[in-house]
């Protein structure tokens, strides 16, 4: 489908609707990025152009990769007074994964002398892999205030403090969450999981600013150069892929039930304003919750871990925003305000100055997004950007992408070997699983670089700062 593509700018790409799309679908590339671009993309995008309801355009972010339903990287607004759909595809099976960054007042060559003690510390203290479980043992209707409190519920419990929930999305707890819409099954698996890292690519990240292209920026969010930040990526572990795995089969249903075409199985649908609609939003805020009760508890062991080591650290909180989630926001469609319901597969909320949503030391200057590498690579601290809301609802990329599969990574690569390689750079790498390191290898992902810079020159963002890797820990 990569044929018929028209060329908007040298960041920007058409595909005109043709056949049964409603819209156009839009890709923020540069034509290096468009050709790695699996033909997959273009299909599922083609795909997702033709859900009913859809707004303006289909969109796919520089880092978009082959998905289920959504390409990962793909962004969609659906209006619900129009019929519009909400999808488990367009949302994804890790339920509002997303990125927590820490400032932690200390300096590069202050940490780096106590860096293998600190990882040592962090590696016993963080349940990371496949089923880790935490210290944290949660009854049933203990686990229902998770989903419906999110953040705010850790923090009530004694997991961080309270002036950070200003510096969360949706200010630590999604409205509209109903526990009674997930599956006992779905709670069950996630009882001892709140507090855990997980495995596949999520991570907690040791970094060092190495570059500032933003100064004013930077020092809103409290950046300077050779200081040090910590990252943690992850989501909602079992309990969101659970969710994903029940509502597709619902959806499924729904689809059928009310004349939907579907053109890929894990892009079921149901309109947003129908019961099945709505049972799944409101299972998928449970999903949003609790990966920000999940990173609310993993900060706050962070932050004990860097005590016992650095006494003179602060780790104040500069944002936590999610990448997989489907939000009710206002956006403005020919000139009136609209709520829309914005789905974001493998893609950050990226809001630009003046949103009322955004804390209000960030306001003049937009919304904080990470951008994450890999084990080996730089990573990047951008911002949101008006021209970002007028052309793709306030959205940016949410990493690299990969390049290749897992499968094909662990055919080339050998974990032992990718962490020694790794170590001789200077990065520390604890990896709970050999595997785990040889999927992500940093040749298995695209070139960071190249995908910041195509949504920075598509206006998407503004680039703000490069962090460098210090020390990885992997699941």
């Amino acid at each position: 489908m990569k044929e018929g593509l028209v060329k908007i700018s040298d960041w920007q790409w058409e595909m005109p609707m043709h056949g049964p799309m409603n819209c156009p679908a839009w890709f923020f590339a540069d034509r290096g990025l468009m050709l790695e671009m699996d033909a997959k993309v273009f299909e599922q995008l083609h795909n997702v152009a033709c859900l009913p309801g859809i707004v303006r355009a289909a969109m796919a972010m520089p880092d978009a990769h082959w998905g289920y339903g959504f390409p990962i990287g793909g962004v969609a607004a659906f209006d619900a007074n129009a019929g519009g759909v909400i999808s488990v595809g367009g949302v994804g099976y890790d339920i509002s994964c997303g990125v927590r960054c820490f400032a932690t007042g200390l300096r590069r060559e202050q940490v780096a002398k106590g860096l293998a003690s600190l990882m040592e510390d962090l590696f016993r203290t963080i349940p990371a892999g496949v089923g880790s479980e935490g210290k944290i043992r949660l009854t049933p209707e203990r686990l229902d205030e998770v989903l419906a409190g999110g953040a705010r519920w850790a923090v009530e419990n004694g997991y961080g403090l309270r002036e950070e929930l200003e510096y969360i999305e949706e200010h630590g707890c999604m409205q509209g969450a109903d526990p009674s819409c997930v599956s006992a099954l779905a709670k069950e698996r996630q009882y001892r999981q709140v507090g855990t890292l997980g495995s596949g690519n999520h991570y907690l990240e040791i970094q060092s600013v190495d570059e500032i292209y933003c100064e004013d920026t930077a020092g809103v969010f409290g950046l300077e150069k050779d200081g040090v930040v910590v990252s943690i990526h992850c989501g909602s572990r079992a309990l969101g892929h659970q969710i994903g795995t029940d509502y597709i089969q619902i959806l499924g249903r729904a689809a059928k039930k009310y004349g939907i075409p579907i053109r890929e199985r894990e892009l079921v649908c149901a309109p947003i304003l129908s019961p099945e609609g709505e049972r799944y939003f409101k299972a998928m805020a449970c999903g949003v919750n609790c990966a920000l009760a999940n990173r609310q508890v993993l900060g706050h062991l962070v932050r004990e871990v860097f005590s016992r080591h650095f006494p003179s650290a602060s780790l104040r909180l500069i944002y936590d925003v999610s990448h997989n989630t489907c939000k009710v926001e206002a956006h403005e469609v020919s000139g009136v305000s609209k709520r829309l319901y914005v789905h974001r597969k493998g893609a950050t909320r990226a809001f630009g100055p003046g949103r009322p949503e955004l804390p209000e030391a960030y306001r003049d200057v937009g919304q904080p997004v990470f951008i994450g590498g890999t084990m080996g690579t730089c990573s990047y601290i951008l911002a949101g950007t008006e021209m970002g809301e007028e052309l793709a609802w306030g959205s940016a990329c949410h990493g690299a992408g990969r390049a290749m599969s897992r499968n094909a990574a662990l055919k080339r690569w050998k974990g032992r070997d990718v962490v020694a390689s790794l170590a001789s750079k200077g990065i520390i790498v604890k990896a709970v699983s050999w595997q785990g390191a040889a999927e992500e290898a940093p040749g298995a992902y695209k070139d960071v670089t190249a995908v910041v810079n195509a949504a920075y020159n598509a206006g998407l963002v503004k680039k703000v700062a490069k962090v460098l890797p210090m020390a990885c820990l992997k699941g």
